[in-house]
């Protein structure tokens, strides 16, 4: 019998969260998402450790403001980790705006631009990328601009119904909903357990899943954020699923039968919901646990950028010891 990551497979994309070079290259997901965390990892890596010292370098001959010159260094090795791992998939790698710029939508699109402009200049196509953003109001706004350009979104940080309506309405290519973020708010707040069925963030996915395909809605569910196997199976034949290599070699490794949990055919009809600015506050703002670990993602994101460019500084600081 094939492996429960084989049958998924045949169901759902999958997506492999992680810039592990050597875990991707071993487990032949479709595409690869990263995140300031994630870049973060793999430029401790000695696999970078050429690509880091070529940024350094780079960064040195640039000159100017410390500050600035790290910042364009650390997007430089974002640049660097996503190249590699686009080298390696058939498909898409996601590559992330910056947490800091999550409510200026002209910012954010200014530094879409700039990251689309930096993967072609590797000979990457835009159909290549996804520029991934925070589902805050303003960043879907920023999605809206960027897909009538051309340039595929993925909206990510997603904790609500609200946030999933408002990006479909602006035509998003992907959205990622958080599993495991869901669950651990949840648990946090109620002291219970959950089972797979009930797990508050694999019924979140599965009422934006069947919403989407009950309103004819084209915009890609990706569940994300997974904290178990049973989240995973849960949600199997969701559009994609994008999931750490850990879980991916416990699912290589089991057995039995993966039963299909979502399928396009398969949905419960359901009125589309009119969103507009109002609106979406308003029932973001109704959803303590969307509005919490919003908030809570896009510090998480943030401060790990700052740590990525504060590790940037010390290594420009030691190269011109």
């Amino acid at each position: 019998m094939t492996s429960k990551l084989e049958q998924l497979r045949a169901m759902t994309t999958v997506v492999a969260d992680t810039g592990d070079i050597e875990a991707v290259a071993r487990l032949k997901p479709v595409d690869c998402t990263t995140n300031p965390s994630i870049v973060l990892k793999a430029i401790n890596t000695s696999i970078f450790a050429d690509k880091v010292k070529e940024a350094v370098a780079w960064g040195r001959s640039q000159g100017g403001n410390e500050d600035a010159v790290a910042a364009a260094v650390a997007d430089r090795l974002a640049i660097d980790v996503g190249a590699a791992l686009a080298a390696i998939v058939p498909g898409r790698v996601s590559t992330e705006v910056d947490a800091d710029l999550s409510f200026d939508t002209e910012a954010s699109i200014k530094k879409a631009h700039e990251i689309i402009a930096a993967y072609k200049a590797r000979g990457i196509e835009r159909e290549r990328i996804l520029i991934k953003l925070a589902s805050t109001w303003e960043g879907i706004r920023a999605a809206e601009k960027l897909q009538a350009e051309g340039i595929d979104c993925n909206l990510t940080l997603l904790f609500s119904h609200a946030q999933a309506v408002a990006c479909a309405d602006a035509k998003a290519f992907l959205i990622s909903p958080f599993v495991g973020r869901i669950l651990d708010w949840y648990k946090k707040s109620t002291g219970q357990d959950y089972t797979s069925e009930t797990d508050p963030g694999v019924v979140s996915v599965r009422s934006i899943y069947n919403y989407y395909k009950a309103n004819g809605i084209n915009t890609i569910v990706m569940g994300a954020s997974f904290r178990n196997v049973g989240e995973i199976e849960a949600l199997a034949g969701c559009d994609r699923l994008t999931i750490a290599p850990n879980l991916l070699d416990e699912l290589d490794k089991a057995e039995g039968t993966l039963e299909r949990k979502l399928s396009p055919e398969k949905f419960e009809a359901v009125a589309p919901i009119k969103m507009d600015e109002k609106t979406f506050r308003w029932m973001l703002n109704e959803d303590q646990m969307a509005t919490e670990k919003l908030s809570d993602g896009i510090r998480l994101f943030a401060k790990d950028l700052v740590a990525l460019r504060d590790l940037v500084k010390k290594e420009l600081q030691l190269a011109a010891a």
